[in-house]
C-alpha cells in the first residue's frame, strides 16, 4: 500500500516553516499531497491560484509532492485521495494541544487515518502565516520567513 500524507492547511502564505515540514516528511511518504482547504467564511490574503502556483514552483523539482484544494473535512479529503496519514507540523505546545483535539476528532471519524506530527525546525518556531500576513499589511519585509517565491508584494 501506498504511504500517502495530506498536509492540509490554509497556506496564506506557504512559510519556510512548511516546506520544512514536507521536505522531511518526504523521506517517511510516498506521496505528500498538500490540501489547500477552502473555508467560505474566512477571507484569504492571496489568492487560491497564487497559492497553489508559489507551492508548485517550489515543489517542481519533488515529483512526490502534489497540490491540491479541497472544502469540507480532511478527512473526507483524504478518502478522496486515498491518504492514510494527515501532517501536521508542531511549532508551540499550544499548536499541540489544539492539533491533537482536531487529531482525535479525526480519528473518531476515521480511525484508518492517523495523524503524524512533526516538530517544526526551531529556527521557524516564531513563524507562522498569521504573522507574515501581519507584517505584509503592514509594510513589512518577510524574506527569509517565506520561500522566495512567493510574491507577496503582488496581493
Amino acid at each position: 500500500m501506498e504511504r500517502i500524507a495530506v498536509f492540509p492547511g490554509s497556506f496564506d502564505p506557504v512559510t519556510l516553516g512548511h516546506v520544512s515540514v514536507i521536505k522531511r516528511a518526504l523521506s517517511m511518504f510516498d506521496k505528500v499531497i498538500i490540501g489547500i482547504g477552502i473555508n467560505s467564511e474566512k477571507k484569504s490574503m492571496f489568492t487560491l491560484e497564487q497559492r497553489i502556483s508559489w507551492i508548485n514552483a517550489i515543489f517542481k523539482s519533488e515529483p512526490k509532492v502534489i497540490v491540491d484544494s479541497y472544502t469540507g473535512l480532511t478527512v473526507d479529503f483524504c478518502r478522496q485521495k486515498n491518504a492514510h496519514y494527515i501532517l501536521r507540523g508542531l511549532r508551540t505546545s499550544a499548536d499541540f494541544e489544539f492539533e491533537r483535539g482536531i487529531g482525535q476528532i479525526n480519528s473518531m471519524m476515521a480511525n484508518d487515518i492517523e495523524t503524524v506530527f512533526l516538530l517544526t525546525e526551531a529556527r521557524y518556531t516564531p513563524i507562522s502565516s498569521s504573522i507574515i500576513r501581519d507584517v505584509i499589511r503592514n509594510g513589512g519585509d518577510v524574506r527569509g520567513m517565506v520561500p522566495d517565491e512567493v510574491d507577496y508584494k503582488s496581493k
